[in-house]
């Protein structure tokens, strides 16, 4: 078929597409993860790819895949289920070392796998599946967006790496986890138990992602009891707690992080996890005694008031049962800091804040017997006042030599006052101070009065936990030594004497963790020996960086045009400490993207097309300006950016602060695209249809132009087809095959579009709409949509009138049995074309019974005879033709006197629509046709003479049956022969009867009758050595019998004969006549009647013989292939 349209001259391009697609929707289906999804660098990427729909589901579908990256948008192959050739160089290495793989789970799905993702791996990942079929039908590929970001959690556990604990003991560790990630993650934190020996190590406490406390296996009891917790202390801190330690728990503890990320379709993935350092613990085991008596503990304190320089001895007496056979611990306490403990095996601890002066020998602990302890301190300093306490724990050792702690007693406290002697030195200190975290702490420590050589110690005790004690910052002898204390190791912080009567103290970078309470202790030395000491305190507060950080976002050419550039600038005002700086974009609905991120240490990372953005930095007094520049930007970078900061301290991550979010609008250029096409068009159906769409302005030359036709409907406009800016075609995906089979699109020079439909049905009328897209190509050579402009044709649609007549009118025909009968039937209609078919069916109407069908012939060539019993026979010999298409023949073949009736001719009119479904436009019957099918008449006559016959006894008589006449020359007889007195007329007995199939049977006088049948139609029975009783009336009753092609062997007629009346005498004149001359004379006369007819048969065969050698010819055969078998079996009357 060829296309009535006249090119125009110098055609760009010119293409026509059709496409022959099965009937039936789109079966095949292939499916994975939408995404985005979310993976860290160096994780596992996993993607799964299922496909549907095959016809053959037990054989392994090839699968290929391949990514399309940000920077570089031409798909690159990586790897094929199939072909190991097909992986392009940027993937073939990792995919034969098995970095990357493909692998079939079932016949119909893989599994894509990169074992560690690197950044370039970023983009969308297609999984494609080849057509192992002929035909296209459905979705063969799916697409999943994969973004890889930084890994920024970290898991530490500050403290020592092996401890060592009595069983019984409490027990606190710490785990640090936090991360950087901008999009939403949540952690989770499990504290773990590897026991020696044991290849899996043991969950101890779990606090999930959702916040949910889980117990591990074997730990559930002691939670419940309160014995083992976990918890989350300020922002990245979790401390497991064990109130009792079990042997059970010795082995190496250690805490795991993960990070979980929320993917598109609502499961939470894990996209990475750390561990801790190790810690080994160690648990002693001890023997638990029972307790015998109370424990008493007493203090006393000499003297309770002493000035400076003076020695403190506190004693500390126990008192119980037994004392001699147990062990105790013993510590001394000022308010709630704990100075010193002496255990059972004289060990001696001092806490931090007196370290120093025991190494100098000021702090003295010593046993004096059984019940006695006593602690000294010399010499005393002003800041020794205070309330002090003895507290003794009884210890019970067990069978491994160690101990376990039994319940406390204290003794009463004792309150120390100390006086400054006369003649003593003043310290002055600022009594508050606040600092900005980042920012160094100055305090200035002032004397007054003070002689001899002074030193000092500057001391801290943090405002959490309360009972905290003081801590050594630093100090600086009276020789001008310095030494940091174990707490400020690796802090800048330095202690210094400007003047004589000045001490200060400079801690650089100061964190939150930096604020409480310092304390400034100065001692006066003489001769080696201290013999004043003062102090004086400060509360020092740490302003966080984000009470006082300023973080804008302000932009330049916020609203930009495709292809100008954007600046943004982030100012940070006000940060003192180093910083990490995140650049993310949130592009409507979608999740918020991470362009790029800026670390303290000045390393960047990006996420996305870096080709887009620059980066740059200006420091100014008090503030940071980062500056993203956005190159020629597309539709691509167009949202609402947003920058924010975040800090890493005490291996924690702490967001600090998030920008104001700033939208980048990004507008196409002005287009003038216009376009023209005819508002209707009307047409007939089954023709072929052209819809016409031309561009009549447009913005540039080198645009590129998308079409897309649609067919508005109640619930919308939908696709029917459409061809990109690439010039590739595709069909809507909900439209008909049927329909698709019949469209074709063309493009031609202007540009012009064309929309084909062929064999227009009915159905294809309505609304058409054009949509043409430009496009057109930024300066990076991305090709952008510009501008939509539409145009509606109406199409309408016209069909012929329908005018169905069907005759002949009403009429009637006669025929004989066994004749052939045409019934015949015609019709015409204005209906044309293709597309019309007329099927044709002959009903049947019988005596006395329903309406029935005979034959049809449908409208697709189909002929059938429906099932009916009744009908078999009739249906058998019938002949159905169509001579021409709009007439119609039926032939009955040996007609049956049962095929009378009434006769009907019925046609339809059948359209095929656009769905391929057959539509009734018409139907109409014709007038009956009465047939009438009638069998041979009857006309049977036999000889009606009366005769009367006198016979002698023992005489024979014979009485004569002649058939003069008979209906047919296939008519068979049955000959009955009947007898009754004369004086009983209605008295008659059977007494012979000669069937028509030859079969004889005698009622009376078995052995008296004799039949005789000389000719066709001459019958006798003969009565031997008659008897008086024989004598009577005799007559024969003859029934003539027809075969009928529908009621097999059927009796026509029925004639009786003459009487013969026979009187039997005592004698006779002759023996063997019958009443003498009259006999004599009959019987001769029958004698040369049955001589002449004998002759005449004779004669008539032989004629006939030599006619047929004469003419040596068979007899035709019939057109009719299908013959009736008469039923010749004998039928007797009922």
């Amino acid at each position: 078929m060829s296309w009535s349209l006249k090119p125009s001259r110098n055609a760009c391009l010119l293409f026509f597409l059709e496409l022959f697609l099965h009937y039936g929707e789109a079966r095949v289906n292939t499916e994975a993860p939408a995404g985005p999804l979310y993976r860290v660098v160096g994780s596992l990427l996993s993607i799964t790819c299922n496909t549907s729909g095959f016809s053959n589901n037990h054989t392994n579908k090839e699968f290929e895949f391949r990514i399309t990256m940000p920077a570089k948008p031409i798909e690159i192959n990586i790897i094929s289920t199939h072909d190991n050739l097909f992986s392009y160089a940027t993937y073939s290495q990792r995919v034969r070392n098995q970095e990357v793989s493909l692998t079939h789970v079932t016949p119909n799905s893989v599994v894509f796998k990169i074992q560690s993702l690197q950044k370039s791996d970023e983009g969308e990942f297609e999984c494609y599946v080849k057509n192992p079929e002929k035909g296209y039908d459905g979705t063969y590929n799916a697409k999943t967006t994969v973004r890889v970001i930084d890994d920024s959690l970290t898991v530490s556990s500050p403290g020592p790496t092996s401890l060592s604990y009595d069983e019984g003991d409490a027990l606190t560790l710490t785990c640090r986890a936090s991360s950087n990630t901008v999009q939403h993650t949540h952690l989770s934190l499990t504290w773990y138990l590897q026991k020696s020996g044991e290849d899996n190590p043991r969950p101890i406490m779990s606090l999930d992602r959702d916040l949910t406390l889980i117990a591990g296996p074997g730990f559930e009891g002691r939670y419940q009891d309160g014995l083992i917790r976990l918890d989350k202390v300020g922002e990245g801190t979790y401390r497991l707690k064990f109130a009792k330690l079990k042997l059970s728990d010795q082995g190496e503890i250690y805490c795991r992080a993960q990070e979980w990320i929320q993917d598109p379709d609502r499961s939470w993935y894990s996209i990475t996890q750390k561990e801790a350092e190790k810690l080994t613990l160690s648990v002693r085991a001890r023997e638990v005694l029972p307790a015998t008596s109370s424990l008493v503990v007493r203090m006393s304190a000499q003297p309770k008031v002493l000035q400076q320089g003076q020695d403190l001895s506190l004693s500390c007496s126990l008192d119980t049962q037994n004392l001699e056979e147990k062990f105790f611990t013993v510590a001394w306490f000022r308010g709630s800091v704990e100075l010193a403990r002496i255990g059972p095996s004289g060990i001696l601890s001092v806490s931090s804040e007196l370290s120093a002066r025991a190494e100098r020998g000021e702090l003295q602990v010593a046993r004096r017997g059984v019940r006695d302890y006593s602690l000294v301190l010399q010499p005393v300093g002003t800041e020794d006042q205070g309330e002090y306490m003895c507290r003794a724990w009884p210890q019970l050792r067990g069978q491994d030599g160690g101990f376990e702690q039994e319940t406390p007693q204290d003794s009463d406290p004792e309150y120390i006052k100390i006086s400054a002697p006369e003649g003593g030195f003043s310290l002055d200190m600022q009594n508050s101070l606040t600092v900005k975290e980042g920012d160094r702490l100055s305090l200035t420590c002032g004397v007054n009065g003070g002689q001899g050589q002074l030193s000092v110690t500057w001391q801290h005790k943090a405002t959490s936990p309360p009972a905290a004690a003081f801590t050594n910052v630093i100090s600086l002898n009276q020789d001008g030594v310095v030494e940091n204390g174990p707490a400020f190791a690796g802090r800048h912080v330095r202690a210094a004497r400007p003047a004589t009567d000045t001490f200060t103290l400079e801690l650089d970078r100061v964190a939150p963790a930096d604020a409480g309470v310092y304390q400034c202790v100065v001692s006066e030395w003489k001769s080696s020996s201290k013999t004043n000491s003062q102090f004086i305190s400060s509360n020092v507060t740490v302003a966080p960086t984000a009470s006082f950080l300023k973080l804008r976002l302000i932009g330049r050419n916020h609203k930009v045009t495709v292809g100008e550039d954007a600046t943004l600038i982030c100012q940070v005002k006000e940060m003192n400490v180093p910083m990490v700086l995140t650049w993310t974009l949130q592009r409507g609905d979608f999740p918020l993207d991470t362009i790029v991120t800026v670390y303290a240490d000045g390393s960047i990372s990006w996420s996305g097309v870096q080709r887009r953005y620059q980066l740059k930095v200006e420091s100014k007094r008090n503030e940071v300006l980062h500056y993203l520049l956005i190159n020629g930007a597309s539709h691509a970078e167009a949202g609402s950016y947003s920058c924010s900061v975040s800090v890493f301290q005490d291996g924690v991550y702490r967001r600090l602060l998030q920008s104001n979010p700033l939208a980048i609008n990004v507008e196409n250029p002005v287009s003038s695209l216009g376009l023209t096409s005819a508002p209707s068009v009307t047409e007939s159906i089954n023709t072929d249809i052209a819809l016409k769409c031309s561009v009549l302005t447009k913005s540039s030359p080198s645009s590129r132009y998308a079409v897309t036709w649609q067919l508005q409907k109640e619930d919308g406009n939908e696709t029917i087809l459409s061809s990109d800016q690439n010039a590739l075609v595709m069909f809507g995906s909900q439209l008909e095959p049927s329909f698709r089979q019949r469209l074709g699109i063309m493009r031609s020079e202007g540009p012009t579009f064309w929309l084909f439909i062929r064999h227009a049905h009915i159905s294809d009328r309505g609304s058409y709409t054009c949509e043409v897209v430009e496009w057109f190509q930024t300066s990076q050579n991305v090709w952008d949509p510009l501008k939509i402009a539409s145009r509606t044709i109406l199409l309408t649609l016209t069909e012929p009138e329908n005018d169905l007549h069907v005759y002949p009118k009403q009429q009637s025909l006669a025929a004989k049995e066994g004749e052939d009968v045409a019934l015949q039937c015609g019709f015409r209609s204005g209906a044309s074309g293709p597309s019309y078919f007329y099927k044709v069916s002959w009903l049947y109407t019988g005596n006395l019974s329903s309406t029935k069908t005979l034959v049809q012939l449908d409208h697709t060539g189909l002929l059938s005879y429906p099932e009916d019993p009744g009908l078999r026979g009739l249906q058998r010999r019938l002949h159905l033709s169509r001579p021409e298409q709009k007439s119609s023949h039926l032939g009955i073949q040996t007609a049956q006197e049962g095929d009378s009736g009434t006769y009907k001719c019925q046609i339809e009119l059948f359209q095929l629509d656009h769905e391929g479904q057959w539509q009734q436009k018409a139907s109409q019957s014709s007038s009956p046709i009465t047939l009438t099918v009638s069998g041979p008449g009857a006309n049977l006559t036999l000889v009606q003479e009366d005769v009367e016959v006198n016979v002698s006894t023992s005489q024979d008589f014979t009485v004569l049956c002649h058939i003069t006449q008979q209906s047919s020359a296939d008519s068979e007889f049955q000959v009955t022969w009947f007898w009754q007195e004369k004086s009983a007329e209605n008295q008659r007995r059977p007494i012979f009867t000669a069937y028509r199939n030859s079969t004889l049977q005698a009622f009376e006088k078995r052995d008296q009758l004799r039949f005789s049948r000389p000719l066709h139609n001459n019958y006798s029975l003969t009565v031997s050595k008659a008897a008086p009783e024989d004598a009577g009336m005799y007559f024969c009753e003859v029934e003539e019998w027809l075969p009928s092609l529908s009621h097999g062997w059927r009796k026509i007629a029925t004639q009786r004969s003459g009487h013969w009346t026979v009187d039997i005498g005592p004698t006779v004149d002759s023996p063997g006549n019958v009443d003498a001359s009259d006999s004599q004379c009959k019987t001769l006369t029958w004698i040369i009647i049955t001589l002449v007819i004998f002759i005449c048969l004779l004669s008539v065969v032989y004629v006939l013989i030599l006619k047929m050698r004469k003419t040596g010819k068979k007899p035709e055969k019939d057109f009719w292939t299908e013959q009736v078998s008469l039923n010749t079996k004998p039928c007797m009357e009922d």
